[in-house]
């Protein structure tokens, strides 16, 4: 008994101990000061500081202070005293320094990329990836095209390197960069010669657009890369060794059909393998869509097409490059963020987010207005340039809105007119979605409901001030990713019963390849040049999913466009490590397939997907007889004479898509049962796969024949059916579910939504 109680003691001790020990732990943290709020005792920010500092901790030494990047300083302390610190008058937040290996996109670590023996080191396969990307061209000079470590051209490439202005085949093309074209005669049609006083006429990037996604999808890894000090790191695209293939087809005056398809149908000829469009805008017919169009031929020829899904979110509705034979990405968040912080004259402090890297505010908070009580204009607090009254803007931090015309534009606007400063508040259609931008002045973007509560105290207090604190940059956000306010969402306006968008990928505050020709911003009044530049849109995510392709493809270089597609779709992830489901910026609730499609990318996972869902030429052509197109509107397209049969029942509902979108439409009483039929494909060892339907439906029966499907060896084939009832009287707006199939190792999702109308 006693031996007993003296382990027992003897346990406590070393639990109270250990308690002890971790609680005198000192680790680094962040302080984040403001600098407007330093107490008047004190002449310079160091001394505030070293008080601050001794007032917690008698032994704790600054590490670093920080005077453009952040207002504030680093220090060891432990948890104890950070919590102590944080309560004291000025101090912003105090936040622990994270651990993590710094990459400039981030992307690869996000998604997994760096931790995945499947991809490290990548095969040599892979350097036989061609993609292509039609977009304003590219900037051959970006360390991001070194070549160092490839081998020869691929054998089979017959692309071109083509002259023009500022553009020398012999300096800008090597192994890496394989081939660049331009294509300008449909946009001559339009406007006349290309004014080259303005932009290049050969394939050089004066947007910086195309360099971007270029180098997003198969940029070569670039140590020490960053825009003004943020994110800096290594940055690389997807498929590092990929060859890319440029074909400039927008230009100052956008991009046209004519020279849209030239160019399709040279990559084509080239030998592509990949095809890269960030561009899109149509919602017409398939046959009448030219980005529809090549991507069919390219299809044909087993060129995977990934397409961005639009900016137009977060409406329903709004998505463009539907068909189904090319893969539409929508936008996400990274884990990684731009704070800057908004301190008003009442005490009470914002998170917003910014880019800016110039000289600080002063020291003192600043006169704050609304920008709509300086102006004469009855749309002036969008601070559009010349609508703001100097006298009235002057030496003041100025509250604008979103809209119209482009967000660092307005703090050009205010700057223009004697503007210290500026806040950008979102409005209903933003919400809370933050995208961080290299403002011209000290400024930073903040969510709707922010920018209510700042113009309450502006209208409410007699004598408002604020102040403006960049923090650089921060990352392990959680959660994330989230669904992007501005990607565009479902239902499918085209064909309601194919889902789309397909999935999501990193679409904001992406770093990659820019431009030398024009500043981060895009803007004339932009005299800065940098080498990498950091920007938001479906343009972002789209490269993103074409570099992953190339990875797939050059794993599985006999797998389909289809077969590719089916893999990214059914690993994806609609749930985080947590349990929670995605989230959606422009709601904050859950995200739904019109949003997020099969969900977020999942690349090594997508490496080994068990089973997929494999389409041919003849699929699509049959989905097109179901679609009732007529003879000669799908020879445009497909550029067959295929004729469909008037014996034979076409269905849409039979094309073999990864996902399922089941339309209903209420035309009196009774039951309605919508049947679609699916075959899988055995891409791993032999296996038995079940199904479940998560969550079951309780508006909608769904029943799955068989429930079990047996594969004893590769490639061999299954089909199974799903049938959806409903009563036709009631209708109930929207249902959402996720078909699997899984084998105790892969889990192959499908998502289900289900729509009365």
């Amino acid at each position: 008994m006693e031996r007993m109680r003296f382990s027992v003691l003897f346990l406590l001790c070393c639990l109270l101990t250990c308690k002890s020990a971790n609680a005198l732990e000192k680790k680094t943290y962040i302080v984040h000061t403001s600098k407007s709020s330093m107490p008047s005792r004190f002449t310079q920010p160091q001394l505030w500081y070293d008080s601050s500092l001794n007032s917690v901790s008698d032994s704790a030494k600054i590490i670093y202070t920080y005077e453009t990047i952040i207002h504030g300083f680093s220090a060891r302390l432990t948890e104890e005293e950070a919590r102590a610190l944080e309560t004291q008058e000025g101090i912003l937040s105090v936040l622990p320094e994270l651990r993590y290996e710094l990459h400039t996109t981030r992307t690869p670590e996000f998604l997994g990329l760096d931790n995945s023996a499947a991809f490290q080191p990548e095969s040599d396969s892979d350097a036989d990836i061609v993609i292509g990307v039609l977009d304003t061209g590219v900037w051959p000079e970006s360390k991001s095209f070194d070549d160092t470590g490839l081998g020869p051209v691929p054998p089979g490439w017959k692309g071109e390197c083509e002259e023009g202005t500022n553009f020398k085949p012999a300096t800008s093309c090597n192994r890496k960069l394989i081939g660049a074209r331009f294509f300008a005669r449909g946009y001559e049609a339009n406007f006349g010669p290309v004014d080259q006083s303005k932009e290049s006429r050969s394939p050089r990037d004066d947007d910086g657009h195309g360099t971007h996604t270029a180098t997003t999808a198969a940029g070569a890894a670039v140590s020490d890369a960053s825009l003004f000090g943020y994110a800096v790191g290594t940055a690389r695209g997807m498929a590092a060794r990929a060859r890319v293939a440029a074909y400039k087809v927008c230009w100052m005056g956008g991009c046209f059909s004519s020279d849209i398809l030239a160019a399709m149908e040279t990559a084509i000829g080239d030998g592509v393998d990949v095809m890269s469009l960030s561009l899109g805008g149509s919602n017409a017919d398939y046959y009448r869509d030219s980005v529809a169009i090549g991507a069919f031929s390219a299809m044909q020829r087993g060129i995977f097409v990934s397409c961005s899904a639009g900016n137009a979110g977060p409406n329903q509705y709004t998505l463009s490059n539907v068909a189904p034979w090319i893969t539409t990405v929508g936008a996400g968040t990274l884990d990684r963020d731009f704070p800057a912080y908004v301190r008003l004259g009442n005490g009470k402090n914002f998170s917003g987010a910014s880019l800016y890297s110039g000289k600080p505010l002063p020291e003192k908070s600043l006169p704050l207005i609304y920008a709509g009580n300086a102006t004469n204009m009855t749309s002036g607090n969008l601070c559009m340039v010349g609508t703001l009254i100097p006298d009235k803007v002057a030496g003041k931090i100025v509250l604008c809105e979103r809209g119209i015309n482009p967000r660092v534009q307005k703090g050009y606007a205010v700057r223009d007119a004697g503007g210290f400063g500026m806040i950008l508040a979102n409005t209903a259609a933003n919400k809370e979605e933050l995208v961080a931008d290299a403002h011209l002045l000290p400024a930073t973007g903040v969510g709707q409901r922010t920018g209510d509560v700042i113009k309450d105290y502006i209208f409410t207090d007699s004598n408002p001030t604020a102040t403006i604190l960049f923090g650089g940059t921060k990352v392990g956000i959680q959660p994330s990713p989230i669904v992007s306010a501005f990607s565009s969402r479902g239902p499918n306006a085209i064909t309601p019963q194919i889902l789309k968008p397909d999935l999501i990928a990193p679409g904001v505050n992406i770093l990659a390849g820019w431009s030398g020709n024009v500043g981060p911003t895009g803007l004339p009044v932009d005299s800065r040049r940098v080498p990498f530049n950091i920007i938001s849109g479906t343009s972002m995510s789209c490269p993103h999913v074409s570099g992953l392709a190339a990875l797939i493809k050059g794993a599985h270089p006999r797998w389909s466009p289809a077969a590719v597609r089916s893999a990214l779709m059914t690993t994806a992830y609609t749930v985080y490590k947590n349990g929670q489901m995605l989230q959606d910026v422009a709601t904050g609730k859950p995200s739904t397939p019109f949003d997020h499609g099969a969900g977020h990318v999942d690349p090594p996972k997508a490496l080994d997907p068990g089973l997929i869902y494999d389409i041919s030429t003849t699929d699509y052509l049959n989905f097109l007889c179901a679609l009732n197109y007529t003879h000669a509107q799908i020879s445009s397209l497909s550029k067959t004479n295929f004729t469909c049969n008037d014996d034979e029942k076409y269905l849409v509902a039979d094309l073999n898509y990864p996902s399922f979108a089941v339309p209903f439409t209420n035309a009196g009483d009774g039951v309605s049962t919508l049947k679609y039929r699916r075959t899988l494909t055995n891409v791993g060892a032999p296996a038995t796969y079940k199904v479940s339907v998560v969550p079951p439906s309780e508006s909608v029966k769904i029943v799955v024949e068989p429930e079990e499907l047996s594969f004893s060896e590769e490639n061999e084939k299954k089909v199974y059916t799903v049938s959806f009832s409903s009563v036709q009287s009631v209708s109930l707006g929207t249902s959402f579910a996720r078909l699997e199939w899984s084998d105790g190792k892969h889990v192959v999702r499908s998502p289900i939504a289900i729509s009365w109308t």
